[in-house]
């Protein structure tokens, strides 16, 4: 797996399960009640307290509520504590502003033997046999891992099994009759609703933060392959990774993963749906397979979908389609818009992903595009994702480009020829012709979200091989263009300020 997707995510909260939330709050005196009781009240009396209003009694009913899933949930939450061989140096925070693969760790003084951290993170108990579900980079490298319960016992935790692609990981302790926390439906979760989140940030045991679901399908955070977070306000911090984020029922509606930052309150999560199913097939097989299409795909905006002239506001744009892969050898190709899948709607570019991962690797299911304003079910049969070790690259043969550098002035945009030197320092191996030069500061180019090393492919949908064809588009003053930047590909209009 590469470096770039070996970074995990930095520290997270965790919450456990519980039963139902039954707190109840003696109802508030009527306000008239209220002043008649100050009335009473002896002269001189100079106590102060807090007005019974309805506010204040809704108030104390989520305090309660909050405090009914902590109590419950706690007994499903443990602590990890881990020795692990450190590859790199790290630091605290990554040049993207996200957290690195760790969680709470701190290195041991160096005395010439092999570098070795200690850190914590955080898990949830998911079966009473002594199953724990965490995050991958917590127990990452690890030569030693103790899982601590909320009743101190202090058990040696096992690696059954790991996948890198979400950043999970399942343990085993031995013991039996365990705590265990249930999952939720995360994709029945609503927007706004309040969450708890329980854990060890920095080594403080069972922290408990709320907070609301803040989103849903978060994704191209560049932090792992498979990426639909939720996102939270709760607070979160290292340490907490591998925990559940739960809500007011007790049930787990994610594993907490990442952080933007630290005291930003965006924090994200994997799915319960996402982890519920990697756990089960962790623990059964001790590997995870999934059901893979082998396209790319980005969000259909208002633009975009102007630009292949449909008034369609559904669906996900294929902006990549793998050679050879199941997508291709069906007929997907790079500018459909998909709309369905086995009969389920897709409403944005994340829920492609949703519904293929439910499939089972063999199935043949319809895939419904609109193509050139025209809708068309294709067949595809569905094969098992392949690892990013194993997945082969899009080769093809070098070129040297045609054409002359050219700078769009109107667009804050520079082109030049694709060279062998220039594929070489950017590590690319397709077939491009023309790579971005520059960008300028604020100009319709960093709109459009070009950025220097970018390769273009496509111009209002034709292969180009030129810079002049480039320009040839850009002619009237707009251009639908298709780019490849790294592994991925995008469609994106550009247009003249």
């Amino acid at each position: 797996m590469s470096q770039t997707k070996r970074r995990l995510a930095l520290g997270l909260v965790t919450a456990g399960l519980a039963a139902g939330v039954g707190a109840a709050v003696a109802p508030a005196l009527p306000l008239r009640a209220q002043e008649a009781e100050q009335r009473q009240s002896p002269a001189g009396d100079r106590t102060v307290t807090a007005p019974r209003t309805e506010a204040v009694a809704d108030a104390q009913r989520l305090g309660e509520a909050v405090a009914t899933v902590a109590e419950s949930v706690s007994p499903a939450v443990v602590s990890i504590r881990v020795e692990a061989v450190q590859e790199q140096a790290q630091t605290p925070f990554g040049g993207n502003g996200f957290g690195l693969p760790f969680p709470f760790r701190f290195q041991l003084p160096d005395d010439g033997q092999p570098n070795v951290v200690r850190g914590g993170g955080s898990g949830v108990i998911i079966r009473s046999d002594g199953y724990v579900l965490t995050n991958n980079h917590v127990v990452q490298n690890a030569r030693r891992i103790e899982v601590v319960l909320q009743d101190g016992r202090n058990l040696r935790g096992e690696v059954v099994g790991t996948d890198a692609a979400t950043d999970l990981a399942v343990l085993k302790v031995e013991a039996s009759g365990l705590p265990t926390a249930r999952f939720a439906r995360s994709d029945r979760a609503r927007v706004g609703e309040w969450v708890v989140a329980i854990g060890s940030p920095f080594g403080l045991d069972y922290t408990v933060t709320t907070g609301v679901l803040s989103g849903k399908g978060r994704g191209g955070l560049g932090m792992n392959e498979i990426e639909d977070y939720l996102q939270t306000d709760a607070s979160i911090n290292p340490g907490n990774s591998g925990g559940p984020l739960v809500n007011l029922r007790g049930e787990v509606l994610g594993i907490n993963t990442m952080i933007v930052g630290r005291g930003t309150g965006i924090g994200f999560a994997v799915p319960s749906d996402i982890a519920s199913s990697v756990s089960r097939q962790l623990i059964e097989d001790g590997r995870v397979q999934r059901a893979w299409l082998g396209v790319g795909f980005q969000e259909l905006t208002p633009e975009l979908a102007s630009q292949f002239g449909t008034s369609h506001r559904n669906g996900a744009l294929i902006s990549n389609v793998v050679p050879d892969g199941p997508g291709a050898r069906a007929g997907v190709r790079a500018g459909d818009i998909v709309v369905s899948i086995a009969g389920e709607p897709v409403r944005e570019g994340r829920d492609l992903l949703r519904l293929v991962l439910r499939q089972r690797v063999g199935a043949r299911v319809p895939v419904e595009v609109l193509r050139n304003g025209n809708t068309r079910t294709l067949n595809v049969v569905l094969t098992e994702r392949p690892g990013e070790e194993t997945q082969e690259e899009q080769g093809g043969s070098s070129s040297s480009g045609r054409g002359q550098q050219q700078r769009h002035d109107g667009y804050g945009l520079d082109l030049r020829p694709m060279t062998s030197q220039i594929k070489q320092q950017l590590r690319y191996s397709g077939n491009g012709a023309v790579v971005v030069a520059g960008v300028a500061n604020g100009s319709a180019a960093e709109r459009a979200g070009l950025r220097r090393g970018d390769v273009i492919i496509e111009a209002d949908r034709r292969a180009v091989q030129s810079t002049d064809q480039v320009a040839q588009a850009l002619n009237d003053g707009t251009a639908l263009l298709r780019v490849e930047r790294g592994d991925n590909a995008f469609f994106t209009v550009l247009s003249r300020e």
